[in-house]
């Protein structure tokens, strides 16, 4: 698929949708309650990330696109935290509006020993009031003119309306952009007017009367929901079947899905909804926009809980890029969702830094021990201006660009990422290892960052190397043959 997603970038997306709090709680279960026959969750961690169309808007900016939310928030500590989210992300919140009134949607997920037990849902499915609604709508068609796609997450939380997406559909159709919607409940005719639908099959079926069974049973179902719901297309998701494209006047396109292993679905009609808008926004065909979103889901499923896509690993899934490897490749903007998504996994992050210039076999040797302390090694080297102010006139021998290439394809490496030498305390303070490794040529007084690693609850670990063997003793070595000419 011959696609050019480097568009992305240039795309400005406005998201309407309802909006939620995913709190994430990790612990160990050692014993069963005396109270009751449960089990005893002791927390030792918990993580808030974005759900809803939140979880649309971070897909969206993790593929590098502008984004506009619009929703409604609560004023407590959750709706708060919420936007804290939205401004790490850089998302324009200027269309969220704060209800004193309306509680935040919060889920709650409880994870032990890498088991979800329990989930607890705090939410409100009431209407939003008429002023809020009316806030929402001036904001809508101001932004509109500006964006270049208008995507509807509906979770069936009270935002999203039959009489609000006729209002959305009536002002995007007035600017000539394309609106697409991930729909919820039985009437989708509430829908009229969308570009694009994209239900799940048992969202599909539920909505059409049908039981999708079959090739047969889907394309009733598909044919059934075109005509009453009265739109030009619709995109059904099949899981492990990939997806069904229909639109009038035309037969239905099958979009295979590749066989993969699966984790968790959860999210996945985000990444879907939030790569056809993208798509679509780059001018892509609808088949390929649905080819590239099936390609999408593919990768989150992978993942566990609510995941995104990144652009790396999309372009290396398409083969964009002929070196899969540019996956591990992360820029320092990208840590901070990576991370969160390690953690969130229970992954032990170990990390080494240093210049890897010349890569030799002590260091190959350094890398693998150091993969033995942890589930993840991120390796961080330093930039070309900062390895020539540490070495010297003539370094690096090899540039940052192409070392990454080679760690990038060793085994034990799972993340690679440049920095400046004077940003190396901001990395570690944005990784937060569970171990820095270094070599035995240090002594504990020398590591730098040893207090900020230890002071989140880290450790500085010391691999043993053979002194004889150093990239500056090769280099030189290599002169003074040369000079012995």
């Amino acid at each position: 698929m011959d696609i050019d997603i480097s568009k992305f970038d240039r795309c400005k997306v406005l998201v309407i949708g309802d909006l939620m709090l995913d709190e994430y709680l990790w612990g160990d279960v050692e014993r069963i309650s005396p109270e009751a026959p449960v089990q005893v969750v002791s927390v030792q961690r918990e993580d808030f990330t974005l759900g809803g169309s939140g979880n649309v808007s971070n897909n969206l900016v993790s593929l590098g696109a502008r984004v506009f939310a619009v929703g409604v928030a609560g004023t407590g500590l959750n709706g708060k935290v919420m936007l804290e989210r939205f401004k790490e992300l850089g998302v324009d919140t200027k269309g969220i509006i704060k209800d004193p009134e309306r509680a935040t949607t919060r889920k709650t997920r409880v994870i032990a020993a890498n088991q979800h037990v329990l989930r607890i849902d705090r939410e409100t499915k009431n209407e939003i009031s008429g002023k809020a609604l009316d806030k929402l709508n001036k904001y809508i068609e101001k932004t509109i003119p500006s964006v270049d796609v208008v995507l509807i997450s509906d979770y069936e939380k009270g935002l999203v309306t039959k009489s609000f997406v006729s209002k959305i559909v009536r002002i995007a159709k007035k600017h000539k952009k394309i609106t697409i919607a991930d729909p919820k409940g039985l009437d989708f005719s509430k829908y009229s007017g969308i570009f694009l639908l994209t239900p799940n099959k048992k969202e599909a079926s539920l909505a059409s009367g049908i039981e999708i069974k079959d090739k047969k049973t889907l394309f009733d179902a598909g044919a059934k929901i075109l005509k009453n719901a009265k739109i030009k297309n619709l995109l059904i998701t099949c899981g492990k079947d990939g997806m069904m494209l229909f639109s009038s006047n035309e037969k239905p396109f099958t979009i295979s899905a590749r066989a993969r292993q699966v984790y968790d679905v959860s999210g996945a009609g985000d990444t879907v909804l939030a790569v056809l808008g993208l798509a679509m926004a780059s001018d892509f065909s609808l088949k390929e926009s649905a080819t590239l979103a099936n390609t999408a889901a593919g990768i989150v499923v992978g993942k566990v809980g609510t995941a995104t896509v990144s652009k790396e690993e999309l372009m290396s899934e398409i083969n964009y890029y002929p070196d899969s490897l540019s996956t591990k490749y992360k820029k320092l903007d990208e840590l901070p969702n990576l991370i969160r998504e390690l953690k969130k996994n229970n992954k032990k992050i170990v990390l080494a830094n240093g210049c890897f210039d010349l890569l030799h076999a002590g260091h190959i040797m350094f890398f693998s021990a150091s993969k033995q302390y942890g589930d993840v090694l991120i390796v961080a080297i330093d930039d070309d201006e900062s390895v020539k102010k540490l070495k010297g006139k003539g370094r690096p021998v090899i540039s940052e660009k192409d070392r990454v290439k080679i760690l990038c394809a060793l085994d034990a490496v799972d993340y690679v990422v440049v920095f400046s030498t004077k940003k190396l305390d901001r990395l570690i303070e944005t990784i937060h290892p569970d171990v820095l490794s270094k070599g035995s040529n240090y002594t504990s007084k020398k590591v730098i960052g040893r207090k900020i690693v230890e002071k989140h609850k880290g450790r500085v670990v010391f691999i043993p190397v053979t002194e004889d063997i150093s990239s500056t003793n090769i280099i030189d070595h290599i002169k003074e043959k040369d000079a012995g000419k």
